[in-house]
Parts: structure tokens; sequence; C-alpha cells
């Protein structure tokens, strides 16, 4: 089994909004075959909780407007470490970047065949690792994918 022509569509569109808040690394896997509940995770990170928040407003936004998907469940809005956005089809899962290292979700579905990005979402990979760098982060380079 593989992800649906909509899941793809979802991840797509998910993944170009995010692109366009800057996020970070970001990374979709079918999980269609290992999974029941859902065909895709999409995986993005941000350095700080404000940014974590403005990207998961503008998925949900760009899905609902271009896509008319609401999610079915949205968690993780306190603290805005972690939050997901479950569509049914795709879970999009936005970290802050410390939880992204520390849960490392990329190690978990590393099996699984990735879903093809747009170009921007594409160039965001290595750029926690950048900004880490930057900010003069001890441990800056850890990969995250």
């Amino acid at each position: 089994m593989t992800a649906t022509d909509r899941a793809i569509e979802l991840v797509s569109t998910a993944a170009q909004a995010a692109a366009d808040r800057l996020a970070h690394d970001i990374i979709a896997y079918d999980v269609s075959d290992v999974l029941s509940i859902t065909d895709a995770f999409l995986l993005a990170s941000a350095p700080n909780d404000r940014q974590v928040k403005s990207i998961v407003d503008e998925i949900e936004e760009r899905l609902l407007k271009e896509r008319g998907a609401k999610p079915v469940r949205r968690e993780g809005d306190r603290d805005a470490r972690w939050i997901l956005l479950d569509y049914v089809d795709i879970v999009v899962h936005v970290q802050h970047s410390e939880e992204r290292v520390f849960y490392a979700l990329e190690r978990l579905w590393k099996d699984c065949p990735e879903l093809p990005l747009p170009e921007d979402a594409q160039k965001t990979r290595g750029k926690a690792q950048e900004h880490a760098r930057l900010m003069g982060v001890d441990g800056a380079d850890g990969e995250l994918s």
C-alpha cells in the first residue's frame, strides 16, 4: 500500500506552507505500509515557540483554503514545543528544534519511503544545524536527518 493521492497533495501543500514560514528540516514519510491510522507523516521544526505556532497556523490556513481540509485534532498548543495536526490522511508534527533532536522521529520512520516535497521545502534541510551554528549553540554538529 502507498500513500493516497490526497495524502500526497496535503503533504505538498503543508510542506510549502511550512517552508514559507521558514521551518527547518522539512521531511515527509509514507507510513501507510506500517500504520493503519494515516498515510503520511510530515515533520518540520523551528528554533522558538513563536515560530512553531506560526508554522502550524500557516499550515492549517493553507490546507483549509487550498485543499478544504480541517484537522480532526490539534495537540500541543499550550507549550508550543511540539504541535501535532491530525488530518487523518496525514499527521503533521511541528517541533521546537530541541524536541526534534531529542525525540528523533526520523530514526523511527527511516525505513519508510520519503515523499517528494516542493523545492522550497527541500531547501530547508540542514537549516536547524546552520541556525544552531550561527547562534553559537553547543553540539551544533549533530544531524537531524
